[in-house]
């Protein structure tokens, strides 16, 4: 999928479909899910290389979502590509659903089971040296919160990432100033977290997360052949294209109803070109 117009409007097509799937289910992350949606259709739809038909395919790319409670767009991704049945989204956190609140590798298309934060790049890290130490091609991407980057083990895994020059590694900060207790910079500042990446070795780079063609320029113009591995700060909305979402940490979890359906809803149709 190669337009950019199809693209923005797949990334609305997956929030509508999040959003239905949160208020079925009840439960959600929705705030989070929303802003990550334009990089993880930038990924899924124009970089990775992935293929329902084969998801065990040696040569694909891998995919890690660090933060693992904003499972949903990537649930509503996996579906539409043919993963898994659509109808399947609405069992999300229903009795005996392999489709829970965070990633698992019951769902085809999941490389790793997350939800404790902090884990994944660590992982991803392993993922990358053995690419390189097989020869294989492959590129390992890492979403991660910024909420997230609290935690130690994303330094250990940066400092390793560093260490053994992984040009075909990538992690990706959601950038969105907000978690489940405030501002982050409230809580537990972070930035610069550019000056912080740069100094553990990484290339780094800041882009508008919530531009799907900036997403896609950024991630085409790393050298994923290269000895450093890339850490994108990508600027979000927390809650993005849900006006009264936006900016909200109310919205950390949350679920529309009635006429915050019907508001949410309506918002994000607006969306469509």
């Amino acid at each position: 999928m190669n337009s950019l117009t199809a693209l923005q409007n797949k990334a609305t097509d997956i929030r509508i479909r999040l959003i239905e799937m949160i208020s079925k289910a009840n439960t959600g992350h929705t705030g989070g899910a929303l802003s990550s949606v334009d990089i993880l259709v930038s990924l899924f739809y124009h970089t990775m290389k992935i293929d329902a038909a084969e998801p065990n395919l040696k040569e694909r790319d891998r995919f890690l979502l660090s933060k693992g409670h904003s499972v949903e767009p990537y649930l509503c991704i996996l579906s539409d590509l043919g993963f898994f049945p659509d109808q399947e989204l609405d069992t999300f956190s229903s009795y005996k659903s392999r489709l829970i609140g965070h990633p698992t590798r019951k769902v085809p298309g999941i490389e790793m089971n997350t939800g404790a934060l902090g884990h994944a790049l660590s992982v991803g890290v392993g993922m990358a040296i053995a690419a390189k130490k097989l020869g294989e091609s492959h590129r390992v991407f890492t979403l991660m919160g910024d909420g997230e980057q609290a935690e130690g083990s994303i330094w250990e895994a940066a400092m390793a990432g560093s260490h053994y020059k992984l040009g075909n590694l990538v992690g990706i900060v959601d950038r969105n100033y907000l978690q489940i207790s405030g501002n982050t910079e409230d809580v537990m500042s972070l930035d610069s977290l550019e000056d912080k990446w740069s100094s553990f070795g990484w290339n780094t780079l800041n882009v508008d997360g919530n531009s799907i063609e900036y997403i896609c320029k950024t991630l085409d113009s790393i050298n994923y052949a290269g000895d450093k591995p890339t850490a994108i700060i990508a600027r979000t909305t927390k809650g993005k294209g849900v006006s009264f979402m936006e900016n909200n940490p109310k919205w950390h979890h949350g679920v529309a109803k009635g006429e915050e359906f019907k508001t949410a809803i309506n918002d994000l149709k607006a969306a469509y070109i």
